[in-house]
């Protein structure tokens, strides 16, 4: 039922699962669905630190066969409708909103449905920073970039190879030659071919326009579903001025040898 390892269920009632998910990241995934599933979300932190977390879901291409809601005390607010196609949205609330209510819609053959979403737990500043609704594309400023750098699940010196725009997700995937890798969580970038030469891929959205360019950038950003995001992306010659103007003055919020 869930790629997650701290899996256990109980049966609710004859027709309602509850199921408790103790991980902080994984997916669910339910075949031919019939009746109801209570998703409880539990991590392994201090229940003190429940309310600064973010709940995001986000569901599979094909996932149908069951509408799913937001629940609190009773009350349901449709998140994902049943069949509903476009881009691979993602759905985010505050974790003290409520929980997962997965319903399965009525049908007539059930034996090719399947629901499933992925799901992330993650601390409120970090959501925020991945959802900026209100300027999603916009320049960082210097402090930003900075901070970006110390922060980020990924920070790369690179160049822009090639730039493939998907418009049914309306997202760009950059392809990113590596130059120089400062940190990455997870192994996005890697070396590839007889040359040894390090290449990954970094996802943003198709609105921002991004096109191939010359000369290098620092590529900063957060894993996002076993992908990575696009961040501040400063040229790297502007990467370089900011920092030292910072270390200079005593303002850098941390080392990371720029050359």
């Amino acid at each position: 039922l869930s790629s997650c390892s701290g899996l256990t269920h109980e049966s609710h009632r004859k027709d309602v699962e509850q199921v408790y998910l103790r991980c902080s990241e994984g997916s669910i995934e339910w075949m031919y669905p019939t009746g109801a599933l209570i998703v409880n979300l539990r991590p392994n932190i201090s229940p003190a630190s429940y309310k600064h977390l973010t709940v995001c879901i986000k569901p599979f291409k094909d996932s149908a066969g069951a509408n799913i809601y937001l629940e609190k005390t009773g009350e349901l607010k449709l998140l994902v409708r049943d069949g509903e196609r476009g881009p691979s949205r993602v759905y985010c609330f505050g974790y003290d909103q409520g929980g997962l209510f997965v319903e399965a819609t009525p049908q007539q053959d059930i034996s090719r449905k399947i629901t499933g979403f992925q799901y992330e737990l993650m601390s409120k500043g970090i959501a925020a920073d991945l959802h900026t609704a209100s300027a999603p594309c916009r320049p960082c400023s210097d402090t930003e970039v900075l901070l970006a750098v110390c922060t980020s699940d990924f920070v790369i010196r690179g160049s822009i190879q090639n730039v493939t725009n998907e418009a049914e997700e309306q997202e760009s995937i950059i392809h990113v030659g590596v130059n120089k890798l400062y940190r990455q969580k997870s192994k996005v970038f890697q070396l590839t071919g007889e040359s040894g030469n390090w290449r990954g891929q970094i996802k943003t959205l198709l609105e921002c326009g991004v096109k191939p360019g010359d000369g290098d950038f620092l590529f900063t950003g957060r894993m996002h579903f076993g992908e990575a995001r696009l961040g501040c992306a400063p040229r790297f010659k502007d990467f370089q001025r900011m920092y030292k103007e910072a270390k200079d003055k005593g303002l850098n919020p941390c080392e990371i040898g720029p050359d």
